[in-house]
């Protein structure tokens, strides 16, 4: 039987915000959203692309999350000749998985952050599209996401209690995900929204619970 950990009592959204603050990759995160969302205001050039821009990434980061969250996250580490590939996304969220109230594991981590995905994040907005407003546009829009990525996964993995509707919907999923079952429920910013077409989002009384929910990848017994 898989349990959840018990909260402590009092913990409001000012004590989430101080602890979220004390940790590396909201900061990173937060330095390359102003850093975009400045050249985006020098730069200029506003056209309708940008508008289209956060519209369409509103509606694909839900399938982002999921894409990351199978195949980076959950990565099984395979041997290749000599060497074992496992990235060290996958072995913190292994980690992540075994203590789930650890807070600096539910965080980016912040090696990964500097050494390729905020430099690969800005390659793309730089010279994947076709202007460089629209590459900025982009920036300043993963950016923003990001950092709600980060928030989100933070106040539901803390002692926050949901008080609104939607956030509980919200919370409930990825506890699902860490408590019941990590085979399902993968989105972390909505509630099951890609879960849902892709087929990880099953009526939570009709899953068993998983002996490997907090052991990624060992054999169950």
């Amino acid at each position: 039987m898989i349990t959840e950990p018990a909260a402590r009592k009092m913990f409001s959204l000012g004590d989430a915000g101080r602890e979220f603050l004390r940790h590396p990759s909201p900061w990173l995160i937060g330095a390359t959203l102003v850093a975009a969302l400045t050249a985006r205001i020098v730069v200029g050039d506003w056209q309708i692309t940008d508008a289209i821009v956060p519209v369409a990434m509103l509606a694909l980061f839900p399938f982002f999350e999921w894409l990351i969250h199978v195949f980076v996250l959950h990565w099984r580490p395979k041997r290749l000749g000599a060497v074992t590939i496992d990235p060290l996304l996958a072995r913190e969220h292994r980690a992540h998985h075994r203590d789930p109230r650890s807070v600096p594991l539910i965080f980016i981590p912040w090696k990964s952050l500097v050494t390729w995905v905020l430099p690969l994040t800005v390659v793309v907005g730089l010279f994947a599209f076709p202007r460089l407003g629209m590459g900025l546009t982009y920036l300043v829009c993963i950016g923003t996401l990001g950092l709600l990525y980060e928030w989100t996964h933070y106040l539901i993995h803390s002692d926050y209690k949901p008080k609104t509707r939607v956030y509980r919907a919200i919370w409930r999923n990825h506890r699902h995900h860490h408590f019941k079952n990590e085979h399902y429920w993968f989105t972390v910013t909505s509630s099951g929204t890609a879960d849902r077409v892709l087929g990880t989002y099953p009526d939570p009384g009709t899953v068993q619970n998983s002996p490997t929910a907090k052991n990624l990848h060992a054999q169950a017994v």
